[in-house]
């Protein structure tokens, strides 16, 4: 669930201007092995999340994961997102529930293999993950961004309930052969 170097780069970036809304940092040091953990978002970070990605409601927003340690240093993060999240339906503007379940895949790099990564990346020549890892920074992973950005792209950006449908008119016949609405009325004073 990443974008690849941009999606560093703009993190980067944002984290100089902004605080991620979801942060649960973790000490590399620290990291149990195979021990499932659980990261549940406060009252307030809860309601920080429906307002940046403009939900109705989040309902049981808890990710459960896994970290390893593998070679070179680097982090390995699996895990599940399953929240209830409530859309506005674009068609009908209505209320609309739908479970999200999706499994997460995440790596962490200390911060010299990621610059390196990032000068090998503008070389044509050379082949780069498409998946870019984040930082470990200091000997430090941040968690939250993770979890907020795997539900913010698991999110159905049009969100329909089923067998809604919108029908669009420019215009009706009025019954003497010539059509109505505004663009009709906007037809028609360009003709005269």
């Amino acid at each position: 669930m990443k974008g690849g170097r941009r999606r560093w780069e703009m993190r980067a970036m944002d984290e100089a201007i902004e605080a991620p809304p979801l942060s649960r940092k973790q000490r590399v040091t620290d990291i149990q092995e195979n021990v499932e953990l659980r990261i549940e978002p406060t009252p307030a970070e809860l309601a920080e999340i429906v307002a940046l990605l403009d939900l109705v409601a989040l309902d049981g927003l808890a990710f459960t994961y896994r970290l390893h340690r593998t070679a070179g240093g680097r982090v390995l993060l699996t895990g599940r997102l399953r929240p209830r999240v409530t859309q506005t339906c674009v068609v009908t503007l209505e209320p609309l529930e739908s479970v999200v379940d999706i499994p997460v895949e995440d790596e962490f790099w200390p911060t010299p293999q990621i610059e390196e990564l990032a000068r090998e990346a503008t070389d044509p020549d050379t082949t780069v993950p498409l998946d870019w890892p984040d930082a470990i920074v200091e000997g430090v992973i941040d968690l939250g961004p993770v979890v907020y950005e795997s539900l913010a792209t698991a999110l159905d950006p049009y969100p329909k309930k089923p067998g809604a449908s919108f029908q669009w008119s420019q215009g009706a016949d009025d019954g003497e052969g010539q059509e109505s609405g505004p663009f009709a009325a906007l037809k028609r004073l360009k003709d005269s």
